[in-house]
């Protein structure tokens, strides 16, 4: 594998920490800010929304910036952006610069695919951009852990300086290796806007959507669910999201390698019809704890496996705007995170149980594999004319 992928996958690993590392430790910030948790939590909100719209609108404005020169003006204000909460004396400037992160932040994961995909080969690109997924997850299911680590260590404005030191690393990496990537045919954005009328191209950004909604669904209340059904304590709780983390880590390699076998699109299918089985079975494992921590490493893998076979779909879909749909693939992710947790909140709010969640989740996911059902089904308008023309010709 070609080594500038993994100096990508390195830096969108620092990058992807910011989004999540704060979940941990809201307690600390909002007493050391003095705002209330739920307000500290507005922090994730905030930077998930401003995720989902900055990274298409910021793509189509630096359409004609030479690639890797675009990188490194990126990182350098991701860069600042984590110097200021470093500093920030009030949440408003924590709030500030959590906007500023997440613009920087949306542009860079987009980047180090797009990059990704243009410097290797197409035989190898859905593992190329497997090994950037993984670097997307694992930093999203470890971050959490490690936040709350490095603040019970150093205070939890060392996390923010700690992400700025990876994120220098990253810069001269990026720099030092990376060649000049030119910008490729340049869309005007009116056309990038109108690429959205591609329905095969949309029902895939559905099944992303609703792939991610299912599992947050559960994800984002697996610690009640751990306590409610086996009783754990805060160490084995631990251990549980760790052994999670790390099957997640492997999932987007997995997806992969898996397109890379059987293509893309078989892939696709497999993966999100095994995700929605998964969680099926997941109420039901809980007779046995050695049984259920092998269906959560399962769950674990297939939750990023589905990114790599995906993004590549989208690229040979429609080549020609593949890294404005690229971004807007990951708008999809992030919605489809807030989505599911809303899923999540309103099932236990009607229900006060967490036992079922992993059924209604499996629900979402069917949703999904419905979707990409049809966008697979779908012929491209290339493919419909030469279609049309051979009819005429018979």
């Amino acid at each position: 594998m070609d080594f500038r992928v993994f100096i990508l996958a390195i830096s969108t690993i620092t990058v992807g920490l910011v989004e999540l590392i704060v979940g941990g430790i809201l307690p600390v910030i909002a007493d050391d800010l003095n705002v209330t948790i739920g307000t500290a939590g507005q922090l994730i909100t905030i930077y998930a929304l401003i995720f989902a719209i900055a990274g298409p609108v910021l793509l189509s404005l630096t359409a004609k910036v030479e690639r890797k020169k675009l990188y490194l003006l990126t990182i350098s204000v991701f860069i600042a952006g984590n110097i200021m909460t470093y500093f920030s004396p009030t949440f408003t400037f924590v709030m500030i610069a959590r906007i500023i992160t997440s613009m920087s932040a949306a542009l860079l994961i987009v980047l180090s695919l797009t990059i990704t995909a243009r410097i290797v080969d197409a035989p190898h690109r859905a593992k190329a951009l497997g090994y950037i997924i993984m670097g997307i997850s694992s930093s999203l299911v470890l971050g959490v852990p490690l936040g709350i680590l490095i603040t019970n260590a150093f205070g939890w404005r060392s996390v923010f300086l700690g992400i700025a030191v990876l994120s220098i690393g990253s810069f001269i990496l990026i720099s030092i290796f990376l060649e000049k990537v030119p910008t490729g045919e340049v869309q005007p954005l009116s056309v990038q806007i109108k690429s959205l009328a591609n329905k095969k191209i949309v029902f895939a950004h559905l099944a992303t959507m609703f792939m991610l909604a299912g599992h947050y669904t559960v994800y984002a209340y697996l610690t009640p669910f751990l306590e409610m059904n086996f009783n754990l304590n805060q160490y084995w709780i631990s251990i549980c999201y760790f052994l999670f983390g790390i099957a997640a880590v492997g999932g987007g390699a997995l997806g992969g390698n898996l397109a890379n076998w059987i293509g893309s699109k078989k892939s696709i299918l497999v993966i999100i019809g095994a995700f929605a089985l998964i969680l099926f079975i997941l109420p039901y494992s809980i007779f046995s704890f050695p049984f259920f921590i092998v269906i959560l490493m399962f769950w674990g893998t297939l939750s990023w496996a589905l990114a790599p076979p995906q993004q590549d779909y989208i690229i040979e879909t429609d080549p020609a705007t593949s890294d404005i749909h690229q971004s807007l693939n990951n708008s999809a992710l992030q919605v489809g995170i807030a989505m599911g947790s809303g899923i999540g909140g309103l099932v236990l709010g009607y229900t006060d149980s967490v036992k079922n969640m992993p059924i209604v989740g499996a629900g979402v996911v069917v949703i999904a594999f419905i979707c990409a059902v049809v966008s697979l089904s779908m012929v491209t308008g290339k493919a419909r004319r030469t279609k049309e023309t051979q009819v005429d010709y018979r």
